[in-house]
């Protein structure tokens, strides 16, 4: 599949992270928790109403807010 960003994707799926928006407000906090170039990610699981999104990114686990994922493109 070609690229598209981590809010595409269901619980389950995994990417790679091929870009983060240089205008993203959390770009800084993001890199330092590992989402750069190349950087495995999974989608573990969403709230029942769809936010925050649980993530595994280099085996540690986070949650963020569906809003922020839509900066952050992934390849399979």
């Amino acid at each position: 599949m070609g690229e598209r960003t981590l809010d595409a994707l269901n619980p389950g799926e995994a990417a790679h992270v091929v870009n983060l928006d240089r205008l993203h407000p959390l770009r800084r906090r993001l890199l330092e928790l590992g989402f750069v170039r190349g950087a495995r990610v999974v989608v573990v699981r969403r709230a029942p109403m769809g936010d925050p999104v649980e993530l595994r990114v280099n085996g540690t686990d986070l949650a963020l807010r569906a809003s922020d994922l839509l900066g952050i493109r992934v390849r399979e």
